[in-house]
Protein backbone atom coordinates (compact mmCIF):
# COMPACT_ATOMS: atom_id res chain seq x y z
CA UNK A 1 0.00 0.00 0.00
CA UNK A 2 2.90 2.40 0.66
CA UNK A 3 3.65 4.16 3.90
CA UNK A 4 2.61 7.76 4.53
CA UNK A 5 5.92 9.55 5.24
CA UNK A 6 6.32 11.09 8.68
CA UNK A 7 7.17 14.78 9.19
CA UNK A 8 10.87 14.08 9.77
CA UNK A 9 11.25 12.22 6.48
CA UNK A 10 9.18 14.81 4.65
CA UNK A 11 11.39 17.61 5.98
CA UNK A 12 14.59 15.88 4.78
CA UNK A 13 13.29 14.69 1.41
CA UNK A 14 15.03 15.81 -1.75
CA UNK A 15 12.65 16.89 -4.51
CA UNK A 16 13.37 15.32 -7.90
CA UNK A 17 11.31 16.35 -10.94
CA UNK A 18 11.25 14.87 -14.43
CA UNK A 19 12.89 17.00 -17.15
CA UNK A 20 9.72 16.99 -19.27
CA UNK A 21 7.79 19.01 -16.67
CA UNK A 22 7.28 22.63 -17.68
CA UNK A 23 9.22 25.34 -15.89
CA UNK A 24 6.01 26.83 -14.50
CA UNK A 25 4.90 23.48 -13.08
CA UNK A 26 8.31 22.91 -11.49
CA UNK A 27 8.10 26.33 -9.83
CA UNK A 28 4.66 25.46 -8.45
CA UNK A 29 5.87 22.13 -7.08
CA UNK A 30 8.81 23.94 -5.47
CA UNK A 31 6.41 26.45 -3.93
CA UNK A 32 4.17 23.70 -2.54
CA UNK A 33 7.04 21.76 -0.99
CA UNK A 34 9.15 24.74 0.04
CA UNK A 35 12.37 23.40 -1.51
CA UNK A 36 14.37 23.54 -4.71
CA UNK A 37 13.94 20.83 -7.31
CA UNK A 38 16.67 18.62 -8.72
CA UNK A 39 16.48 16.62 -11.96
CA UNK A 40 14.93 13.16 -11.86
CA UNK A 41 17.47 11.17 -13.86
CA UNK A 42 19.65 8.08 -13.75
CA UNK A 43 22.08 9.77 -11.38
CA UNK A 44 20.78 9.57 -7.80
CA UNK A 45 21.61 12.35 -5.30
CA UNK A 46 23.98 11.40 -2.52
CA UNK A 47 21.79 11.22 0.55
CA UNK A 48 18.31 11.62 2.05
CA UNK A 49 14.87 10.25 1.17
CA UNK A 50 13.55 11.00 -2.30
CA UNK A 51 10.29 12.69 -3.32
CA UNK A 52 9.83 12.38 -7.08
CA UNK A 53 7.36 13.91 -9.52
CA UNK A 54 7.14 12.64 -13.09
CA UNK A 55 5.76 10.01 -15.44
CA UNK A 56 8.49 7.35 -15.21
CA UNK A 57 10.82 6.16 -12.48
CA UNK A 58 14.45 5.72 -13.60
CA UNK A 59 15.92 2.34 -12.73
CA UNK A 60 18.68 3.66 -10.44
CA UNK A 61 16.13 5.64 -8.39
CA UNK A 62 13.90 2.58 -8.16
CA UNK A 63 16.83 0.48 -6.97
CA UNK A 64 18.24 3.04 -4.51
CA UNK A 65 15.92 1.99 -1.63
CA UNK A 66 15.48 5.65 -0.73
CA UNK A 67 12.29 6.40 -2.60
CA UNK A 68 9.84 7.83 -0.09
CA UNK A 69 7.08 9.03 -2.43
CA UNK A 70 6.48 9.17 -6.17
CA UNK A 71 3.72 11.39 -7.55
CA UNK A 72 2.75 10.40 -11.07
CA UNK A 73 1.70 13.15 -13.46
CA UNK A 74 -0.59 10.59 -15.12
CA UNK A 75 -3.79 8.91 -13.96
CA UNK A 76 -2.75 5.46 -15.10
CA UNK A 77 0.16 4.00 -13.14
CA UNK A 78 0.36 0.58 -14.83
CA UNK A 79 3.59 1.43 -16.75
CA UNK A 80 5.26 2.34 -13.44
CA UNK A 81 4.16 -0.89 -11.78
CA UNK A 82 4.94 -3.05 -14.81
CA UNK A 83 8.56 -1.86 -14.90
CA UNK A 84 9.48 -3.95 -11.87
CA UNK A 85 8.68 -4.52 -8.20
CA UNK A 86 7.56 -1.31 -6.54
CA UNK A 87 10.03 -0.13 -3.87
CA UNK A 88 8.92 -1.43 -0.49
CA UNK A 89 7.07 1.12 1.59
CA UNK A 90 7.19 3.87 -1.05
CA UNK A 91 3.99 5.90 -1.41
CA UNK A 92 2.61 6.18 -4.95
CA UNK A 93 0.06 8.87 -5.80
CA UNK A 94 -1.40 9.90 -9.15
CA UNK A 95 -2.96 12.80 -11.01
CA UNK A 96 -6.62 12.81 -11.98
CA UNK A 97 -7.48 16.52 -11.94
CA UNK A 98 -10.39 17.27 -14.25
CA UNK A 99 -9.74 14.18 -16.33
CA UNK A 100 -13.07 12.64 -15.34
CA UNK A 101 -14.89 15.74 -16.57
CA UNK A 102 -12.97 15.77 -19.85
CA UNK A 103 -13.48 12.06 -20.50
CA UNK A 104 -17.16 12.30 -19.59
CA UNK A 105 -17.65 15.05 -22.18
CA UNK A 106 -15.76 12.98 -24.74
CA UNK A 107 -18.07 10.00 -24.18
CA UNK A 108 -21.25 12.07 -24.17
CA UNK A 109 -20.07 13.89 -27.29
CA UNK A 110 -19.82 10.62 -29.20
CA UNK A 111 -23.11 9.34 -27.74
CA UNK A 112 -25.01 12.45 -28.83
CA UNK A 113 -23.29 12.55 -32.21
CA UNK A 114 -24.32 8.97 -32.88
CA UNK A 115 -27.93 9.55 -31.83
CA UNK A 116 -28.16 12.64 -34.05
CA UNK A 117 -26.56 10.82 -37.01
CA UNK A 118 -23.67 13.32 -37.13
CA UNK A 119 -21.23 10.93 -38.87
CA UNK A 120 -23.83 10.07 -41.53
CA UNK A 121 -24.74 13.71 -42.12
CA UNK A 122 -21.06 14.61 -42.44
CA UNK A 123 -20.69 11.89 -45.06
CA UNK A 124 -23.79 13.18 -46.89
CA UNK A 125 -22.38 16.70 -46.87
CA UNK A 126 -19.19 15.44 -48.53
CA UNK A 127 -21.39 13.96 -51.28
CA UNK A 128 -23.58 17.10 -51.53
CA UNK A 129 -26.52 14.84 -50.72
CA UNK A 130 -29.81 16.08 -49.16
CA UNK A 131 -31.62 13.31 -47.30
CA UNK A 132 -33.29 13.12 -43.91
CA UNK A 133 -31.97 10.46 -41.60
CA UNK A 134 -33.61 8.89 -38.54
CA UNK A 135 -32.31 10.02 -35.16
CA UNK A 136 -32.91 8.80 -31.61
CA UNK A 137 -33.18 10.21 -28.11
CA UNK A 138 -30.72 9.18 -25.43
CA UNK A 139 -33.19 9.48 -22.54
CA UNK A 140 -34.42 6.15 -21.22
CA UNK A 141 -31.63 4.13 -22.81
CA UNK A 142 -28.99 2.25 -20.82
CA UNK A 143 -25.23 2.73 -20.61
CA UNK A 144 -23.10 0.07 -18.94
CA UNK A 145 -19.96 1.70 -17.53
CA UNK A 146 -17.09 -0.58 -16.52
CA UNK A 147 -15.14 1.13 -13.75
CA UNK A 148 -16.85 2.93 -10.88
CA UNK A 149 -14.01 5.18 -9.74
CA UNK A 150 -13.59 8.89 -10.37
CA UNK A 151 -13.53 8.62 -14.16
CA UNK A 152 -16.29 6.03 -14.53
CA UNK A 153 -18.41 7.96 -12.04
CA UNK A 154 -17.96 11.21 -13.97
CA UNK A 155 -18.94 9.50 -17.22
CA UNK A 156 -22.00 7.97 -15.60
CA UNK A 157 -23.01 11.25 -13.96
CA UNK A 158 -22.97 13.21 -17.22
CA UNK A 159 -24.83 10.46 -19.09
CA UNK A 160 -27.36 10.34 -16.27
CA UNK A 161 -27.95 14.10 -16.61
CA UNK A 162 -29.06 13.37 -20.19
CA UNK A 163 -31.64 10.89 -18.95
CA UNK A 164 -29.58 7.78 -19.60
CA UNK A 165 -29.96 4.89 -17.15
CA UNK A 166 -26.44 4.19 -15.91
CA UNK A 167 -25.26 0.82 -14.66
CA UNK A 168 -21.78 0.56 -13.21
CA UNK A 169 -19.68 -2.58 -13.15
CA UNK A 170 -17.08 -2.71 -10.39
CA UNK A 171 -15.36 -5.19 -8.12
CA UNK A 172 -18.29 -5.15 -5.70
CA UNK A 173 -22.03 -4.78 -6.16
CA UNK A 174 -24.15 -2.56 -3.94
CA UNK A 175 -27.78 -1.75 -3.37
CA UNK A 176 -29.12 0.38 -0.57
CA UNK A 177 -26.02 0.52 1.65
CA UNK A 178 -22.28 0.57 0.87
CA UNK A 179 -20.62 -2.87 0.76
CA UNK A 180 -17.97 -3.83 3.27
CA UNK A 181 -14.83 -1.73 2.82
CA UNK A 182 -16.60 1.24 1.22
CA UNK A 183 -17.62 4.41 3.05
CA UNK A 184 -19.82 5.78 0.28
CA UNK A 185 -21.66 4.71 -2.84
CA UNK A 186 -20.06 5.25 -6.25
CA UNK A 187 -21.60 8.44 -7.64
CA UNK A 188 -23.50 8.79 -10.89
CA UNK A 189 -24.98 5.30 -11.11
CA UNK A 190 -28.52 3.96 -10.92
CA UNK A 191 -27.15 0.49 -10.19
CA UNK A 192 -23.77 -1.10 -9.58
CA UNK A 193 -23.11 -4.78 -10.19
CA UNK A 194 -19.95 -6.69 -9.35
CA UNK A 195 -17.64 -8.94 -11.31
CA UNK A 196 -16.08 -10.80 -8.39
CA UNK A 197 -19.11 -12.95 -7.56
CA UNK A 198 -20.53 -15.71 -9.77
CA UNK A 199 -24.02 -14.60 -8.75
CA UNK A 200 -23.45 -11.30 -10.58
CA UNK A 201 -22.53 -12.91 -13.93
CA UNK A 202 -26.16 -13.34 -14.94
CA UNK A 203 -26.95 -9.73 -14.03
CA UNK A 204 -23.99 -8.51 -16.08
CA UNK A 205 -25.06 -10.58 -19.10
CA UNK A 206 -28.59 -9.19 -18.89
CA UNK A 207 -27.33 -5.63 -18.70
CA UNK A 208 -24.95 -6.19 -21.64
CA UNK A 209 -27.84 -7.50 -23.70
CA UNK A 210 -29.99 -4.47 -22.90
CA UNK A 211 -27.35 -1.75 -23.11
CA UNK A 212 -27.25 0.84 -25.87
CA UNK A 213 -23.70 1.81 -24.92
CA UNK A 214 -20.91 -0.11 -23.22
CA UNK A 215 -18.15 2.12 -21.87
CA UNK A 216 -14.77 0.81 -20.75
CA UNK A 217 -13.08 2.96 -18.08
CA UNK A 218 -10.93 0.27 -16.48
CA UNK A 219 -7.34 0.52 -15.29
CA UNK A 220 -4.89 -2.08 -16.57
CA UNK A 221 -4.16 -4.79 -14.02
CA UNK A 222 -3.60 -8.51 -14.14
CA UNK A 223 -7.35 -8.95 -13.70
CA UNK A 224 -8.39 -6.55 -16.47
CA UNK A 225 -5.98 -7.43 -19.29
CA UNK A 226 -8.13 -8.76 -22.15
CA UNK A 227 -11.22 -8.18 -19.97
CA UNK A 228 -13.41 -7.27 -22.94
CA UNK A 229 -13.11 -10.56 -24.77
CA UNK A 230 -15.24 -12.91 -26.82
CA UNK A 231 -17.42 -13.91 -23.86
CA UNK A 232 -18.50 -10.39 -22.98
CA UNK A 233 -18.87 -9.23 -26.58
CA UNK A 234 -21.04 -12.27 -27.31
CA UNK A 235 -23.56 -10.97 -24.77
CA UNK A 236 -23.85 -7.55 -26.47
CA UNK A 237 -26.94 -7.00 -28.62
CA UNK A 238 -26.35 -3.95 -30.76
CA UNK A 239 -24.57 -1.63 -28.30
CA UNK A 240 -21.85 0.82 -29.25
CA UNK A 241 -18.57 0.15 -27.44
CA UNK A 242 -16.51 3.11 -26.23
CA UNK A 243 -13.13 2.55 -24.55
CA UNK A 244 -11.52 5.35 -22.55
CA UNK A 245 -9.71 3.14 -20.01
CA UNK A 246 -6.68 1.16 -21.12
CA UNK A 247 -6.17 -0.31 -24.56
CA UNK A 248 -4.95 -3.70 -23.33
CA UNK A 249 -8.26 -4.30 -21.54
CA UNK A 250 -9.75 -5.05 -24.98
CA UNK A 251 -9.16 -8.18 -27.05
CA UNK A 252 -9.16 -6.55 -30.50
CA UNK A 253 -9.74 -9.84 -32.31
CA UNK A 254 -12.85 -10.43 -30.20
CA UNK A 255 -14.03 -6.87 -30.84
CA UNK A 256 -13.53 -7.31 -34.59
CA UNK A 257 -15.58 -10.50 -34.50
CA UNK A 258 -18.39 -8.74 -32.67
CA UNK A 259 -18.33 -5.80 -35.08
CA UNK A 260 -18.39 -8.03 -38.15
CA UNK A 261 -21.08 -10.22 -36.60
CA UNK A 262 -23.26 -7.23 -35.72
CA UNK A 263 -23.34 -7.72 -31.95
CA UNK A 264 -21.41 -4.47 -31.51
CA UNK A 265 -22.93 -1.65 -33.55
CA UNK A 266 -19.94 0.68 -33.55
CA UNK A 267 -16.71 1.21 -31.62
CA UNK A 268 -14.93 4.35 -30.46
CA UNK A 269 -11.42 3.65 -29.18
CA UNK A 270 -9.41 6.42 -27.56
CA UNK A 271 -6.79 3.99 -26.26
CA UNK A 272 -4.88 1.09 -27.78
CA UNK A 273 -2.49 -1.48 -26.36
CA UNK A 274 0.18 -0.29 -28.82
CA UNK A 275 0.32 3.48 -29.26
CA UNK A 276 0.58 5.15 -31.62
CA UNK A 277 -0.84 2.63 -34.08
CA UNK A 278 1.23 2.36 -37.25
CA UNK A 279 -0.55 3.45 -40.46
CA UNK A 280 -0.69 -0.18 -41.62
CA UNK A 281 -1.90 -1.59 -38.27
CA UNK A 282 -5.00 -3.84 -38.59
CA UNK A 283 -6.87 -1.77 -35.99
CA UNK A 284 -7.42 1.01 -38.58
CA UNK A 285 -9.42 -1.46 -40.68
CA UNK A 286 -11.94 -2.41 -38.01
CA UNK A 287 -15.44 -1.85 -39.43
CA UNK A 288 -17.58 1.01 -38.08
CA UNK A 289 -14.79 2.11 -35.74
CA UNK A 290 -13.28 5.50 -34.93
CA UNK A 291 -9.86 5.72 -33.27
CA UNK A 292 -8.77 8.88 -31.48
CA UNK A 293 -5.27 9.69 -30.28
CA UNK A 294 -5.48 8.95 -26.53
CA UNK A 295 -6.79 12.48 -26.17
CA UNK A 296 -10.07 12.12 -24.25
CA UNK A 297 -8.51 13.07 -20.92
CA UNK A 298 -5.33 15.04 -21.56
CA UNK A 299 -3.72 16.14 -18.29
CA UNK A 300 -2.95 19.84 -17.85
CA UNK A 301 -0.26 21.36 -15.64
CA UNK A 302 -2.97 22.78 -13.39
CA UNK A 303 -4.27 19.23 -12.81
CA UNK A 304 -0.84 18.03 -11.68
CA UNK A 305 -0.31 21.03 -9.40
CA UNK A 306 -3.77 20.77 -7.86
CA UNK A 307 -3.60 17.04 -7.15
CA UNK A 308 0.00 17.12 -5.93
CA UNK A 309 -0.90 19.95 -3.55
CA UNK A 310 -3.84 17.94 -2.18
CA UNK A 311 -1.60 14.91 -1.67
CA UNK A 312 1.07 17.08 -0.02
CA UNK A 313 -1.41 18.52 2.46
CA UNK A 314 -2.75 15.06 3.29
CA UNK A 315 0.75 13.67 3.89
CA UNK A 316 1.71 16.67 6.03
CA UNK A 317 -1.37 15.97 8.16
CA UNK A 318 -0.43 12.29 8.48
CA UNK A 319 -3.30 11.11 6.27
CA UNK A 320 -3.21 8.73 3.36
CA UNK A 321 -4.03 10.81 0.22
CA UNK A 322 -7.24 10.01 -1.64
CA UNK A 323 -5.15 9.71 -4.79
CA UNK A 324 -2.82 7.07 -3.30
CA UNK A 325 -2.46 3.93 -5.42
CA UNK A 326 -2.85 0.46 -3.98
CA UNK A 327 0.17 -1.05 -5.75
CA UNK A 328 -1.16 -4.56 -5.13
CA UNK A 329 -4.34 -3.85 -7.04
CA UNK A 330 -2.70 -1.49 -9.51
CA UNK A 331 -5.03 1.49 -8.99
Amino acid sequence: MGVVPGPELLARARLLVAPELSASLVREVERITGRDAEPLADEVPGDGPLLCVGAALPGPVRAADRLMWFHSVNAGTDPLLAAGPWPAGALLTRTVGRMGERIAQYVVGWVLAECQAVPEYAAQHARAEWRRLPTELVAGQTALVYGTGRIGGAVAGLLRSCGVRTVGVGRTAWSGTPPVGFDRMPSGFDRVIGVDADAEAEAEAEELAGARWVVGALPLTGATEGFFGAGRFAAVRGATFVNVGRGATVDLAALEGALRGGGVRRAVLDVLAQEPAAPDAPVWRLPRTVITSHSAGITADEDVAQDFAACWEAVRAGRRPELAVDVGRGY
